[in-house]
C-alpha cells in the first residue's frame, strides 16, 4: 500500500510545456515554479496585475491601484477604479468559435440530456435577465435562487449578476426554514426556483417549498418559476398565502429575444452572498465581488486544473454551494465546458457517476474524499464498466484524504495516469488557499502547498511556524476573492478569522508541511482531539480505520475523559456484508492503537448504519459529537440525511 508520503505521480515534459502555468512562467522569465511563488506572495501587486493581463480579463474601465490595504489588512480593496462585469468576462467577450461550442452540458437522474452553446447560453442569460427587470429587479437588488443544477439554474445565476444585481445561491435540498434564514437576512427582494426535481427517485416539490418559505419573508416581491408545465400551487392560487409575492411562470418570457447588455459595475461591487453553515448561531453570509473573485478564481482554474478550451469539467456539486460558482466562472471565462448533474451520483445504478464521465467525454472529474469512499462500497465493477479514458485529471476539496481511498481513485479510476489536483479553500475564501499545481509531482493525500499570490502558513499555539507537526492553517497577506466581511456581521467577520493573531487570518484547519515542503490537511481545528495533552486531527484515527478491510467510513471525536482529558470515541459503518460485534469493535480498538500508539486507543468504537453528510458528500463530524454528547446542534440545514442523526447513540 501506498503511504502518505510517497511521490506517486510526476508530469511529462510534454504536459508541463503545455500547460497554462509553464506559458505564464515563460512569459515572465521564471526558471522555477518557487521562484514564481516567492515573487507572487512578495509582490502580490505585480503578481494580480500580471494575472489580469495574462488571461485577458476585460475591464471597461481599466483599474489604477491593484491593492489597498489603508483601513487595514481585513478590508482589503483590489483592482481599485476598475469597472467590469463577471458575466461579460464569461460570455460576451469571447470570439465565435467559443460562441459556437458548448457551455454547458446537463444530465438529469432521469436519463436526460441536453447542451447549450455559449451563444445559446448568452441568449437565455438575455432572456431571464429581461425578464427580472420587468419584475422590478436591479442594481444591488439580492435574488435568491434555490434550483437544481439545470441550464436554466446557470443561465438564472448569470442573468442576476448581469443585471448588477447579487445572486443568493441556495442548496437544492433545503427545506422552508433554512431557505427562509438566508432570504431573511440578506433582505432578498426575489426568489428564482422551479417547480420540481427528481432525487434517488422521489419528485422533489421545489415551489412548494420555496413558497411557503416565501410566506415567511416580506422582502420578497416576486418569485420567478421555472416549468413545463401551467402547475400552480393550490394555497397560492386560492389566495392563502401570506406573503406578497407575485409568482411569474418560465412559460412568459421564453419567447423574447432582446438583448439586454451587461451593467458595468465597479470592481468592488458584490456580485454574490453565499451562506456557510457556522459550528453555532446562524450561517455566514460571505460577500463576494466583480473583480477580485473573477481574478483569483480564473487564475486557478488556469493554473491549478489546467483547464483550456478543449477541456470538459465535472465537478460533483450543488448551485448552493461554492463550487458552483466557482466553476461556472472560472471555466466559462476560460471557454471551456462544465457538466453538470442534479441527480444523486450512484442513482439509479452504482456506475451513474461513471456513465456521466464517459457519455460526455469529461476530462477533468471534480470529487470529494468522502464520495470517493462511498463508492468504493460498491467495488471496482462499476469502475471497470467504462472506459473512463478521456479524464486527463481530477479536482478534489472538501476534506482530507485517507491513503485508501486516494489511492483507489488514483489506481482504479485514474489508472495511475491522472493527477489528483487536491485544493483547499472555503466558502468566505471565495477560492482556494492550498493547491496541488500539475507542473510538479505529487504525493498522495497532499494538498501540494499555497497557492500562488497566497503567504500561508503553519503556526503552533503562539503562532510560532513550525514543520514536521500539525498546526494551525493561517494566512499572512491580503488576496483578490476573499469574503468583504460577513452580511451584517463584521464583529462576528473579525472575531472568526482575525482575532487569534494580529493580522494574520485563521483559517481553522489543521495542517501540516514535510521535510519536503509538501503540505498535508488534518481536519477541522475545531475537531481536534486532545488526549493527554497530545492534539491530533480525527482524520488521523478516521484514516486507520479506513485500512481496516472491514471498515467503509469513520467518524472519530473526542469526548470528556475525568483522566485524559478527553477519550477518542469512534462511529463506525462497516462494508457490505460484515457485521457488528464485541470482538470487531475490540480489533478495531487494537488496530488503532496498534498505529497511532496505546494512549490513543479509542474508548469505544460504535458501529452506525450511516453519518450525517452533506450534499457533496463532507462528513460533518460536529453533529456526531452534539448528538453523542447532548449538545445543541447549532445550524443542520445542510445536511442531505438528516435521519443519520437518529442512529448515534447518546452517551447519556
Amino acid at each position: 500500500m501506498t503511504v502518505e508520503n510517497d511521490f506517486i505521480w510526476w508530469p511529462s515534459d510534454e504536459m508541463i510545456q503545455n500547460s497554462n502555468l509553464k506559458k505564464f512562467m515563460s512569459e515572465h522569465r521564471f526558471q522555477s515554479f518557487e521562484e514564481l511563488r516567492l515573487r507572487s506572495t512578495a509582490e502580490v501587486e505585480w503578481f494580480w496585475d500580471a494575472v489580469s493581463k495574462f488571461l485577458r480579463i476585460e475591464w471597461q474601465t481599466p483599474y489604477s491601484k491593484v491593492l489597498d490595504t489603508s483601513s487595514g489588512i481585513q478590508w482589503a480593496k483590489w483592482f481599485l477604479g476598475g469597472r467590469m462585469n463577471i458575466v461579460h468576462n464569461c460570455l460576451d467577450k469571447h470570439d465565435p468559435e467559443i460562441q459556437a461550442k458548448t457551455a454547458v452540458i446537463s444530465e438529469r437522474e432521469g436519463g436526460i440530456s441536453r447542451s447549450l452553446s455559449y451563444q445559446e447560453l448568452l441568449m437565455l442569460t438575455n432572456k431571464i435577465a429581461n425578464k427580472l427587470e420587468t419584475m422590478g429587479i436591479g442594481r444591488g437588488d439580492k435574488v435568491g435562487l434555490f434550483m437544481p443544477l439545470i441550464p436554466e439554474a446557470v443561465a438564472s445565476f448569470l442573468a442576476v449578476v448581469r443585471i448588477g444585481a447579487i445572486i443568493v445561491p441556495i442548496f437544492s435540498g433545503y427545506g422552508k426554514d433554512a431557505i427562509v434564514t438566508r432570504l431573511s437576512d440578506c433582505d432578498a427582494k426575489a426568489l428564482i426556483t422551479a417547480q420540481s426535481y427528481t432525487r434517488r427517485g422521489k419528485e422533489i416539490d421545489m415551489e412548494q417549498i420555496a413558497f411557503e418559505a416565501v410566506d415567511s419573508v416580506s422582502s420578497i416581491e416576486s418569485v420567478l418559476v421555472y416549468g413545463d408545465g401551467p402547475k400552480v400551487l393550490s394555497h397560492y392560487r386560492t389566495g392563502n398565502s401570506k406573503s406578497r409575492a407575485k409568482r411569474f411562470g418560465w412559460s412568459f418570457f421564453t419567447e423574447s429575444s432582446t438583448v439586454r447588455e451587461f451593467e458595468i459595475m465597479e470592481s468592488e461591487d458584490p456580485f454574490m452572498i453565499i451562506y456557510t453553515s457556522g459550528t453555532t448561531g446562524k450561517p455566514k453570509g460571505a460577500v463576494h465581488v466583480h473583480g477580485g473573485f473573477l481574478v483569483k478564481v480564473e487564475e486557478e482554474v488556469a493554473f491549478q486544473l489546467d483547464v483550456h478550451k478543449t477541456d470538459n469539467l465535472f465537478w460533483v456539486t450543488d448551485m448552493g454551494w461554492i463550487m458552483a460558482p466557482w466553476e461556472i466562472i472560472g471555466v466559462l471565462s476560460l471557454g471551456g465546458t462544465i457538466t453538470i448533474y442534479d441527480g444523486a451520483p450512484d442513482y439509479p445504478s452504482p456506475d451513474k457517476l461513471w456513465q456521466i464521465v464517459d457519455n460526455n467525454a469529461v476530462t477533468i472529474l471534480g470529487i470529494s474524499p468522502t464520495l470517493v469512499r462511498s463508492l468504493m462500497k460498491f467495488g471496482q465493477a462499476p469502475v471497470l464498466e467504462h472506459k473512463l479514458s478521456s479524464i486527463r485529471a481530477f479536482g478534489s476539496t472538501g476534506e482530507p484524504w485517507n491513503p485508501e481511498s486516494y489511492m483507489w481513485l488514483f489506481e482504479i479510476v485514474g489508472k495511475r495516469k491522472s493527477p489528483i489536483i487536491n485544493i483547499s479553500g472555503g466558502t468566505e475564501v471565495g477560492a482556494c488557499f492550498l493547491s496541488v499545481h500539475p507542473i510538479l509531482p505529487i504525493k498522495s493525500c497532499s494538498v501540494g502547498g499555497p497557492c500562488l499570490g497566497i503567504d500561508a502558513d503553519v503556526v503552533d499555539e503562539k503562532g510560532k511556524p513550525i514543520k514536521n507537526q500539525t498546526g494551525e492553517l493561517v494566512v499572512r497577506n491580503a488576496w483578490p476573492s476573499m469574503t468583504r466581511g460577513l452580511w451584517k456581521s463584521d464583529d462576528r467577520y473579525l472575531d472568526t478569522y482575525w482575532s487569534r493573531f494580529p493580522g494574520i487570518w485563521v483559517h481553522g484547519d489543521w495542517a501540516s508541511i514535510d521535510s519536503d515542503g509538501y503540505w498535508f490537511l488534518h481536519g477541522r481545528s475545531d475537531d481536534t482531539i486532545k488526549v493527554a495533552g497530545k492534539r491530533l486531527g480525527p482524520t488521523e484515527v478516521e484514516s486507520v480505520l479506513a485500512s481496516s478491510p472491514t471498515v467503509l467510513e469513520s467518524v472519530a471525536i473526542g469526548v470528556p475523559d475525568p483522566l485524559k482529558g478527553e477519550s477518542i470515541v469512534c462511529f463506525v459503518v462497516l462494508r457490505p456484508g460484515i457485521y457488528p460485534s464485541v470482538e470487531l469493535a475490540a480489533d478495531l480498538k487494537n488496530h488503532v492503537s496498534r498505529a497511532l500508539g496505546a494512549p490513543l486507543k479509542p474508548k469505544d468504537v460504535l458501529f452506525v448504519s450511516a453519518l450525517p453528510k452533506t450534499r457533496n458528500a463532507k462528513l460533518v463530524r460536529r453533529l456526531v459529537k452534539a448528538r453523542f454528547l447532548n449538545l445543541p446542534l447549532g445550524d443542520t440545514s445542510n445536511i442531505e440525511n438528516p435521519d443519520a442523526l437518529n442512529v448515534i447513540p447518546s452517551a447519556f
